[in-house]
């Protein structure tokens, strides 16, 4: 390598990266976002980030710790309590004039939707290098659809098609699971769809030398994740309800999502208030400390492309029981550090849960130590060094395996 490309791979870039959902969002797209700001920022890049506001008004701009976020107009979605969705119309002039203002290296989208579609539209113009990574399933919208299956069908068919004419104009497109990359192949008919994990620092949900985490009073299952239709934690309240009343098992929910009265009264109506407890959004001091003191941790969900919280709870050695769904059944390694079960089957949940919860300690804590081992090759480091090197030109060829 020459000495000025040499000079050319050690130059700090100026990332653009769009972002449809982004902290104070709960949900995996938007803490992956903030993850990959942080990193960059930390390894000396300039980053910014274009959002959607919080609230009414017009575009404006703010320094956080892990990037300068740009915060664009947007419309409260009717169907849900926090969503909020930019209308073409009112970003595209903001967008450009952003552009002239950061001249980004290189522009990251994190969806074919609004804020992503605009931005690889101006980039494409200009000549900027695009990178698209896709966190989403057509079964993501149907909450906020209030239309029979039929057509939230077209609608689901529609955005793929949509996906990869946005897509299709990026130098390189990424997605979290080779199963997703598989989805996208098939529905949005992209050919070269490198997967590409999220990432997470596992080191932040492992206990420190020295450190203890008591466990709780009682035996505790654990959910965390946005309280939305697609994650069924209904199921899992039902498979709860199912369990042997001798084992006390008591679950923790944790996070917010439009989802949460249904979900309250049913828990109401099973006779289960003193054993569901409903946390509502917390800090993530107090989620490692639910990770922890967790003895399994449940995903029901049937549209996850990756779980970044199913990758967090296995990292604080805890065991898991995944619906056999999408990307799940690459996080389990059946009967070593936890179970599968059949999408919406609470009784063949309640059987899963049942079958770890009365096994000796020190065999779910073999589980759970099973489940650690797994995560080691989801780290962010790796992550973040592999998109570092696709800004700087890297290829779909440089790292599909």
């Amino acid at each position: 390598m020459s000495s000025t490309s040499s000079e050319s791979a050690q130059k700090p870039l100026t990332i653009l990266i769009a972002a449809d959902t982004y902290p104070p969002h709960i949900n995996g797209a938007a803490q992956f976002c903030l993850r990959l700001a942080t990193g960059m920022t930390a390894r000396g890049h300039d980053v910014h980030v274009m959002a959607c506001r919080e609230d009414g008004g017009p575009m404006f701009t703010q320094k956080r710790p892990e990037a300068t976020v740009h915060r664009l107009r947007s419309r409260p979605v009717p169907t849900h309590e926090y969503f909020r969705v930019c209308l073409p119309w009112e970003i595209k002039r903001d967008i450009k004039a952003l552009f002239d203002v950061i001249k980004p290296d290189v522009v990251h989208v994190q969806s074919h939707y609004m804020i992503g579609e605009h931005v690889v539209y101006e980039a494409a113009r200009r000549g900027i290098r695009i990178v698209a990574t896709n966190h989403f399933m057509p079964e993501n919208l149907n909450p906020f659809l209030p239309f029979p299956q039929w057509f939230k069908n077209i609608v689901g068919r529609v955005s793929w098609r949509d996906m990869g004419k946005v897509m299709s104009q990026a130098d390189v497109v990424t997605t979290p699971t080779p199963l997703a990359a598989k989805a996208m192949h098939e529905h949005a008919f992209l050919r070269k769809v490198l997967p590409l994990s999220n990432g997470i620092e596992s080191g932040n949900y492992e206990l420190a030398e020295g450190e203890t985490a008591p466990r709780n009073p009682y035996p505790t299952l654990a959910f965390v994740g946005r309280l939305a239709e697609e994650k069924h934690i209904d199921v899992l309240i039902d498979a709860v309800a199912k369990t042997p009343a001798e084992l006390d098992l008591h679950l923790v929910v944790v996070g917010g999502g439009e989802v949460k009265n249904a979900l309250k009264a049913q828990v109401e109506k099973l006779g289960l208030s003193s054993r569901v407890t409903f946390t509502g959004l917390i800090s993530d001091e107090e989620l490692r400390e639910i990770y922890l003191k967790a003895d399994l941790f449940v995903m029901p969900g049937t549209a996850e492309l990756q779980s970044l919280v199913t990758l967090e709870a296995m990292s604080a050695s805890t065991p898991v029981i995944l619906a056999n769904a999408m990307a799940l059944p690459h996080l389990v390694d059946e009967g070593v550090n936890g179970y599968l079960f059949i999408p919406n089957d609470s009784d063949d949940l309640a059987a899963k849960i049942t079958k770890v919860m009365s096994l000796p300690p020190q065999e779910r804590a073999a589980m759970g130590e099973a489940s650690h081992a797994m995560v080691a090759r989801h780290g962010l480091s790796k992550t973040l060094d592999t998109f570092e090197d696709i800004y700087r030109g890297g290829s779909y060829e440089d790292h599909a395996v």
